[in-house]
């Protein structure tokens, strides 16, 4: 067993990919070829380890982030399989900030797809080396060259294959190593049995391209390597692998593989490139941070000698276990029953038992070193994005950002005596899944749940009647508006109450103008000469920004707006941080009605793939839900169409769709931006929020 302390023999990585790739197979053959497992499960049949939910087993989706550790020749290898459907992206986005490498998995026939161009993106911005698995080799229409070609267009990256694959489709044999120079083919049942042999022909033309532009990409990342090239030595098969995994990890190059992991092909190179060329813990860069209250930078290298430092990057609820906390050890080492800071919040907390996980079983432990991914129970007050570290010598690490909701419905207990058992449920709900709001409306004495999209609030429905009893009804989905405005304006705040005794009397001025896209909500304080004290200003703070949760025009909070307070008044006696919290409020109102205030709807990316024969009717549908087409290509016997739609207009598409191309075509979408409403939509918006 690889001890904890030999970082260089640990390898953190997730697999990611578009919905359907592959994902969650590719994971059930790395475990079943490590020993982890000895049946091979499948996502079709329900027994895939990974997706343990039953949610997960109807729908041969994956909707939670399942991790496990398996062996393999003196390596620790700790999985993360993640979602492909855009709706639990937030699983995506958490894994990602942990992990120190990835395993990006492509259909071999459709190659990049567009939820593929999104677990992308979010791997740049974590800075996470990856890999690529061009998937499903034997499928019909599958293409190894295409699906390069597509991440270099559609990607911008640099594709290197360090395989080509021999035959497709149904005549999918095996692979050929570039480095090596054999073909490797799978015998046997499940695939155990890999024999190599010499390379065919038909393959030695193709061979000699690609391994001249592998062994040129290997040579770049290293001084010596590039003069050994230059006076035309040959590379040795140990330099290859060292120049490509340097320029792996400089995320410079991007090696791939091939093969058909339902078949059981390619999956035990996969895992021999996973250690090659995907970085250790003691490769990436220390984890930076701040000291607690101020700005000052902190580091923190992957040391076990290090002081202790982790982030909370799950929170989920264990039948057995009970609140389960997962957590990145970033440096130090942290035994179970020891006491730590969460420097988030300020509290003091115990580690009760530490559990390395396998899917949802669970194996105890003593300690965790760095470098390690590892479960947590007893941490009562710890949340998504927290900092967990000694208390002698504390560090805020940065946290995890995640994208808003979208989507919203009422929901309502069948009985009344279930209400608190659901209150109760949402809020655990919450806690595990950063994208999942809950919240009470007062005017409609309604509870209202918000998520990423359809399926993602009907997995919570789910969720609730099996896992927390609680047998609810949900109402029609809601479409997450928002508000902006148009221009600036400025416009007075006034508060005057007397009625006997001591008044209220708060009075400001406040100019409302617009921001760029995605800068929310900023206040600027611009009082000199005591005009108001400063006591009062975060009242004023808090009313302004209030009012602008509740929106002009829809109900819907306002964004993308910088409040400026410039002057006001205040009385001795009667002014209070009550009566200000309403200037504050009513002079935001008064300014944002002068300030054209537009409404917002959020507009899906949209992809749709139907069979030609059902273009004119697909293309006519779309049309009519307010679609902008972004083009149209052909991939092979299909078309694809691009197009942005307002979510609001794609409520119930996928009936449509069906019934319009008989079961044929499917779509995916994912939210984009927001953009301005019709005037004769904005109406019934307006007409729906009761303003």
């Amino acid at each position: 067993m690889t001890q904890d302390g030999e970082l260089d023999n640990i390898r953190n990585i997730g697999f990611i990919a578009h919905i359907d790739a592959g994902k969650t197979t590719v994971s059930e053959r790395v475990l079943f070829f490590t020993g982890r497992t000895y049946k091979l499960g499948t996502v079709d049949d329900g027994t895939a380890v990974m997706d343990w939910m039953d949610q997960e087993k109807e729908r041969g989706i994956t909707i939670v982030s399942a991790a496990t550790t398996v062996e393999w020749n003196g390596h620790k290898i700790n999985i993360i399989d993640t979602p492909g459907h855009v709706d639990f992206t937030a699983e995506v986005e958490r894994s990602l900030k942990v992990l120190d490498g990835g395993v990006v998995i492509f259909d071999a026939n459709a190659g990049v797809e567009p939820q593929s161009e999104t677990v992308w993106r979010q791997a740049d911005r974590y800075q996470v080396p990856r890999l690529c698995f061009i998937n499903k080799m034997d499928k019909i229409g599958a293409d190894f060259f295409f699906s390069i070609k597509s991440i270099q267009e559609r990607l911008g990256a640099n594709p290197v294959p360090v395989q080509i694959p021999w035959g497709k489709e149904d005549d999918f044999k095996g692979v050929v190593d570039l480095i090596r120079q054999v073909v490797i083919t799978w015998e046997g049942e499940n695939g155990d049995k890999m024999s190599e042999g010499p390379i065919p022909d038909e393959l030695k033309e193709d061979v000699a391209k690609y391994r001249e532009i592998m062994i040129e990409n290997a040579a770049e990342h290293d001084d010596e390597l590039m003069a050994k090239f230059l006076e035309g030595e040959a590379l040795s098969e140990e330099e290859i692998v060292r120049g490509l995994r340097i320029g792996t990890v400089k995320m410079d190059l991007y090696p791939v593989l091939c093969g058909t992991a339902l078949r059981n092909k390619g999956v035990q190179p996969l895992i021999d490139a996973i250690v090659d060329y995907l970085p250790s813990p003691d490769e990436v860069p220390a984890i930076e941070g701040t000291k607690p209250g101020t700005e000052d930078v902190a580091l923190r290298q992957p040391d076990p000698e290090e002081p202790f430092a982790a982030l909370a990057f799950k929170v989920v609820t264990d039948p057995f276990a009970g609140r389960l906390v997962y957590l990145r050890v970033y440096s130090g080492v942290c035994k179970s029953g020891s006491n730590v800071l969460n420097t988030t919040r300020q509290d003091r907390e115990r580690l009760g038992r530490l559990i390395q996980m396998h899917s949802n079983h669970r194996e105890e432990l003593e300690e965790a070193r760095a470098g390690n991914i590892v479960a947590a129970v007893g941490l009562k007050n710890t949340f998504t994005g927290d900092t967990i570290c000694e208390t002698d010598d504390p560090i805020l690490l940065e946290t995890i950002q995640f994208p808003e909701p979208v989507i919203s419905v009422a929901i309502e207990p069948k009985t009344r005596e279930e209400e608190e058992k659901l209150i109760d449920a949402l809020v655990k709900l919450a806690q595990e899944d950063p994208t999942f709001r809950s919240a009470h409306d007062q005017e409609t004495a309604q509870t209202i749940i918000s998520g990423m999209g359809e399926l993602h609030l009907e997995i919570i429905v789910d969720r609730l009647k099996r896992e927390f009893n609680v047998d609810a009804q949900t109402g029609r989905p809601q479409v997450a508006y928002r508000e902006t405005i148009r221009q600036s304006a400025r416009a007075e705040g006034r508060y005057v109450r007397q009625s006997g005794g001591r008044g209220q009397y708060g009075h400001v001025w406040l100019t409302v103008e617009p921001l760029e896209t995605g800068s929310g909500i900023e206040f600027v304080n611009k009082i000199v000469g005591g005009a108001i004290p400063r006591e009062y200003i975060p009242a004023v703070e808090a009313g302004a920004r209030e009012a602008a949760m509740n929106g002009i025009i829809t109900g819907f909070s306002m964004v993308d707006i910088r409040i400026t307070l410039d002057d006001g008044s205040f009385h001795d006696v009667d002014s209070s941080e009550m009566a200000f919290k309403m200037a504050g409020s009513m002079g935001f109102k008064a300014a944002a009605n002068r300030a054209k205030p537009v409404a917002l709807e959020p507009i899906m990316s949209v992809e749709v793939v139907t069979p030609e024969e059902s273009m004119g009717d697909v293309l006519g549908d779309i049309n009519g839900r307010r679609a902008q087409i972004q083009g149209m290509e052909p991939r092979g016997d299909l078309q694809i169409i691009d197009a942005f739609v307002p979510l609001g207009e794609m409520f119930g598409y996928a009936t449509t769709l069906r019934s319009s191309s008989q079961g044929r075509a499917n779509y995916s979408m994912q939210f984009d931006h927001y953009a301005e409403v019709p005037k004769h939509i904005a109406e019934s918006v307006s007409v729906a929020a009761g303003t």
